[in-house]
């Protein structure tokens, strides 16, 4: 067996990154705690060309050159000498993200803490196309936001890989949905779930909605500002894309000069927000094995679908990542590897 492998890299920050398939040495060392899968197939998330651009950086650590990629699913190998849940020929799915690592390679090493076992009804395209999207709508929709059965949330971009697992979701939490999408996407949403559906192209959402307990932040820009006036006295509003705010500072132990800097960042939101008793929030998902495996249950009860645009081969890796930045996709893109 070669010590090398073959991985997503990339190099640098900004304008060029230098994004290819490198061979690169295969995981050896097992701490006590960790796993070591071979990856069947990586999901691709808009967060992986935004680290690209260095935004991240402060925040995110990563040795460079590093690979790219959080999603994955495949079979453990091997285990290190505390691991109890998980024995070699597991068929397991995790979330790596912000743990220095990529899944998009032959190879990789896991935290038992961040694994679950593959869903037995999901090939393993499938349930890799789960973890960052699952983790990112149950930790907003269930810890952060505490969704009630007949609450009203808005869920942006309903057609996008947020969207269609955040959707599906809050519909079994008993929440009432409401999401925009194009109108060639309108169909896909609908049978996902959603109770109201505005086309963006015909009309604005903040023209439309009015009294939600939440809104979920998926797009870069003014939405979640005009997110705002739709969001009722006591509601929340939870961003995925930012802008960061002095909390996460505080919670991931930075700098001084950083929580001052998040703190500028988000001060026109949280004073918009306040005048109107809402209260605004960045969310940064963490791998939590445990709550994978209560997605896993819903995933094999069918209470919740995947949702896959395109699947790619690892040789062209690098175009999948392409793709995912055109902001098109349908649900998930997907990298099959074994």
């Amino acid at each position: 067996m070669t010590n090398q492998m073959q991985a997503l890299t990339f190099k640098g920050y900004g304008k060029s990154p230098d994004v290819r398939l490198s061979a690169v040495p295969r995981p050896e060392a097992l701490k006590p705690n960790e796993i070591l899968v071979q990856v069947h197939a990586a999901a691709l998330n808009p967060i992986d060309n935004m680290i690209l651009t260095g935004m991240f950086k402060p925040v995110l650590h990563f040795q460079l050159p590093a690979t790219i990629g959080s999603d994955l699913a495949g079979v453990v190998l091997e285990v290190g000498s505390d691991v109890t849940r998980f024995k070699p020929g597991d068929a397991v799915f995790a979330s790596i993200f912000d743990t220095g690592t990529g899944a998009v390679a032959e190879f990789a090493v896991v935290a038992e803490s961040a694994a679950a076992l593959k869903p037995a009804n999901l090939d393993f395209v499938q349930a890799a196309s789960i973890p960052m999207v699952g983790l990112t709508s149950w930790q907003a929709l269930r810890e952060r936001a505490g969704i009630q059965p007949g609450q009203k949330v808005f869920i942006p971009a309903g057609s996008g890989g947020i969207g269609t697992f955040a959707i599906q979701l809050a519909k079994y939490f008993g929440a009432k949905v409401a999401t925009t999408t194009s109108s060639k996407n309108l169909a896909l949403v609908k049978s996902l779930g959603a109770d109201q559906v505005i086309d963006y192209t015909k009309q604005d959402f903040d023209k439309v909605l009015l009294g939600y307990d939440m809104a979920l932040g998926t797009i870069r820009g003014n939405a979640i500002e005009k997110a705002v006036g739709i969001v009722k006295p006591g509601g929340k509003i939870i961003s995925l894309v930012g802008p960061l705010d002095k909390a996460f500072a505080q919670a991931r132990r930075l700098n001084f000069v950083l929580k001052f800097v998040f703190g500028l960042m988000s001060r026109k939101i949280i004073t918009k927000a306040k005048k109107r008793q809402v209260s605004y929030s960045f969310l940064f998902v963490r791998p939590d094995g445990n709550q994978l495996s209560d997605i896993s249950k819903l995933l094999e009860a069918e209470q919740i679908k995947p949702v896959i645009d395109r699947v790619f081969p690892l040789e062209q890796a690098k175009d999948a990542l392409a793709y995912l930045a055109q902001g098109r996709a349908k649900g998930k893109v997907v990298i099959k590897i074994v």
